[in-house]
């Protein structure tokens, strides 16, 4: 990309795009965090929700128009932006607008994210944008879509897919490209068995992130010439993308590292129970690749106002700290000690607890003497004293969800406890 192209230019092409963030998957795969939550809606990073982070990158890169697409049990997504979202000015045409599931122009519920695109062409149509800017609502990371908007303008593409290098055994979960030398891309494969490593890197493949650029007329007309194909199976992946390569100009943007561009850039598909823990435990490291500290691209949310954490008695065998953790506002740490673990807002751990390498989500209560480690304990659990979680495995699966790496997942259901479900 060219690197004299001025902020005015970019932020003339982020003024005439619309940002649809598609947030109505089911989650299926993080199992009970997602019983009475979308994906999107999953508590993150000890403050925040998944769905923050496209959000605050579109904040940031000047984006402000902005809708998001619900669906599967979509209350907490809707409550959190509603009371954390509303900052923007609709003086100067800026939102960030839910738009539910609706059967708008047919009587079926969204059956892909294409189709989900396409059940609201009248909404996009209305708000007249230049761009649309297809966003997945469930990863986490940090990107100026500016950039991406200013390489679609610049080589004048009717499609741009963002991608990122992955290696080989891992790249069977995403869509996977092949591109020319120029960046085009020449192939484009969902899902496959056995994918194509990038030239020169047999060890890696370049997958699609989920994000993609359109020309608002190319989006138009791809959409509806592809519903009236036989096997119309509903997904930019499968359907839009593939179809659209040979007939349209569609370009890779190969996501990279804002302050090094030789550095693979930070993004987390956080779609596992094992891997959404491992994601939440690397922010408590001394250098995370993800920096949550950075005033120059903050991450903004919805929070209480709640106090400051506290940690309370310094006795022998009872006394209350952190080490390596990070521990949010509200939470009482009173005579226990929490090792690299992050806390989310207004927990309570009693005295003569440890809790270790865990990830304890808001308003829940540990009771006296309890030990807890590798695990995800979910919103308002309530502890019972001298509960064992995480030291013994086999007693842990006749109780609770462990994965096959070992990572205790904890309900209030699976404890027995009714829960109001305002998650």
């Amino acid at each position: 990309m060219n690197s004299n192209i001025s902020g005015r230019f970019v932020s003339r092409l982020t003024r005439d795009t619309l940002a649809l963030i598609l947030a109505g998957g089911k989650g299926s795969r993080l199992h009970d965090l997602t019983t009475w939550r979308a994906k999107p809606a999953v508590p993150f990073g000890g403050k925040y929700r998944i769905i923050d982070f496209p959000l605050s990158n579109c904040v940031n890169s000047g984006i402000r128009r902005v809708g998001i697409m619900t669906q599967y049990k979509a209350h907490s997504l809707i409550r959190h932006v509603q009371q954390g979202w509303g900052f923007l000015s609709g003086n100067f045409g800026e939102f960030v607008e839910l738009i539910p599931a609706q059967q708008r122009t047919q009587s079926s519920w969204y059956q892909g994210t294409a189709d989900a695109i396409l059940q609201n062409l009248d909404i996009i149509r209305r708000h007249r944008p230049a761009y649309v800017l297809i966003l997945a609502g469930d990863h986490i990371y940090k990107m100026d879509y500016g950039s991406m908007l200013a390489a679609h303008a610049e080589r004048g593409a009717d499609i741009t897919v963002g991608c990122i290098d992955v290696g080989l055994e891992e790249a069977s979960a995403f869509g996977v490209m092949a591109v020319d030398e120029a960046m085009n891309i020449v192939e484009f494969e969902e899902k496959p068995k056995n994918p194509r490593a990038m030239p020169g890197r047999s060890d890696r493949a370049l997958a699609s992130m989920g994000i993609y650029v359109f020309s608002t007329e190319v989006l138009y007309q791809e959409l509806t010439r592809e519903v009236h194909a036989t096997n119309f199976s509903h997904d930019f992946g499968r359907d839009i993308i593939p179809a659209a390569i040979g007939q349209r100009k569609v370009c890779a943007f190969p996501f990279r590292n804002t302050q090094d561009e030789g550095q693979r850039a930070y993004w987390r598909d956080v779609g596992t129970i094992d891997a959404f823990w491992e994601a939440n435990l690397e922010l408590i490291g001394i250098s995370p690749e993800l920096n949550l500290y950075d005033n120059d691209w903050p991450i903004w949310t919805y929070q209480k106002q709640v106090p400051p954490a506290k940690f309370v008695f310094d006795d022998d065998g009872r006394r209350g700290m952190a080490v390596d953790s990070m521990v949010s506002g509200g939470s009482i740490v009173s005579g226990s000690i929490v090792r690299h673990s992050l806390l989310f807002t207004q927990v309570r751990v009693h005295s003569y607890c440890e809790i270790e390498d865990s990830v304890v989500f808001p308003d829940v209560d540990v009771g006296r003497s309890s030990k807890i480690r590798r695990a995800i304990i979910d919103r308002g659990c309530q502890i019972p004293a001298g509960t064992t979680i995480g030291h013994n495995l086999e007693d842990d699966r006749r109780r609770f969800h462990v994965t096959d790496n070992g990572i205790v997942l904890v309900t209030a259901e699976m404890l027995g406890q009714e829960f109001t479900h305002v998650v």
